[in-house]
């Protein structure tokens, strides 16, 4: 087996690694993984799971030596004196509280900075503090192969478990995240579209095979898709600036070919009925009359659906193909859509599941 096949059939989803680094805190993970693919959102992910803890970011690239620890004259008993090392509040060391501390950009810190925060990653200890026992390490980096100056000596190594994060694929990215945060519906459609967008460059010989995403073979890329660009392009969306300054901002988040794609999705919104119209009288709500029109709707739905109207939605919903009924539905029985017991203990969606022996698990 080749070291890349053995790479991909390792490498571990976002979730997967947020799991890992709770279930062992004595040791610390470095996360590798694509530039743009989520890496710092483990520390959110982390702090929701536990909100007990404090969760504190360190980046490294802002970092030298001395904003590790500073010394400070102690005075012990009489006029005995000694130099004692103050650590970086950003650590959160000092606060002798349960934390989650990501040590963001580990590869790419100065040297110095990398053996000076080698005792913290491997022993908890950071000069004469030590880290609450139920604290959480990590660290994230970039692949080697990015050519972005991520680099660590097999000492560094040794005392860390290095592991590999995957890139979502496009359907893992709009249903774990995009309808949770809120991203443009227009956005959400045209990502369903193109999984293209969500390739590794390890995957793509040629640069010119995938013109979307960041190549190290292509240097010329000024702008690429990745998670974080697609989250910044999502914003400018509802912006609702002219066109021609949309798509300037555009091509400044995901580059030429990519918003070009995407403007097409965003014109075709124009079709779609208002948010308040389905509300007020879904029974003559107008319906899109293409089908991208009413793929936007749903995902429209599903990112802001309340329970205060999916009597309404539903009553709407009947008049739409049943193809995008079932794309609703589907969505909603996820256990990881946030607004699931939402839709599903509502009367009429429970209704409408029995009427279409659409089965569904209870919720409690």
């Amino acid at each position: 087996m080749s070291a890349s096949a053995t790479n991909s059939l390792y490498d571990l989803s976002i979730n997967e690694c947020a799991e890992m680094i709770e279930s062992c805190r004595e040791n610390t993970m470095l996360i590798q993984g694509r530039m743009g693919i989520g890496k710092s959102s483990i520390l959110k992910m982390l702090a929701k799971r536990h909100p007990t803890h404090t969760a504190c970011y360190f980046d490294c690239t802002t970092k030298d030596l001395g904003d590790i620890t500073i010394p400070q004259l102690h005075t012990l008993d009489g006029d005995s004196t000694c130099v004692r090392y103050v650590p970086n509040e950003e650590l959160g060391i000092h606060l002798n509280k349960p934390l989650i501390l990501m040590v963001d950009e580990f590869g790419k810190a100065n040297p110095a900075v990398k053996n000076g925060m080698m005792r913290l990653l491997l022993e908890r200890k950071l000069g004469s503090y030590t880290l609450h026992p139920d604290s959480m390490v990590f660290a994230t980096t970039n692949l080697g192969s990015e050519g972005l100056g991520d680099l660590l000596l097999g000492h560094h190594r040794n005392r860390i478990t290095i592991t590999r994060m995957r890139g979502a694929i496009n359907t893992e990215w709009i249903t774990e995240y995009a309808y949770n945060a809120g991203i443009h519906p227009a956005m959400i459609a045209c990502v369903n579209e193109k999984p293209e967008w969500f390739a590794s460059f390890e995957d793509v010989q040629n640069p010119a095979d995938n013109q979307y995403i960041m190549h190290p073979g292509d240097k010329s890329r000024v702008s690429f898709v990745t998670l974080r660009s697609l989250e910044a392009a999502s914003r400018w969306l509802y912006t609702g600036k002219p066109r021609r300054m949309l798509m300037a901002a555009l091509i400044g988040c995901i580059g030429p070919k990519a918003a070009g794609e995407l403007v097409t999705f965003y014109d075709t919104a124009q079709d779609m009925p208002t948010p308040d119209s389905i509300k007020t009288d879904p029974f003559t709500a107008k319906v899109p009359s293409t089908d991208a029109a009413t793929c936007m709707v749903v995902h429209r739905t599903l990112a802001t659906i309340s329970r205060e109207w999916v009597d309404q939605w539903m009553d709407y919903m009947s008049r739409l193909d049943m193809e995008a009924q079932l794309l609703f539905m589907m969505q909603c029985k996820r256990e990881d859509y946030a607004k699931r017991t939402v839709v599903l203990n509502n009367a009429k969606a429970r209704a409408w599941c029995l009427a279409n022996n659409f089965a569904f698990g209870a919720d409690k």
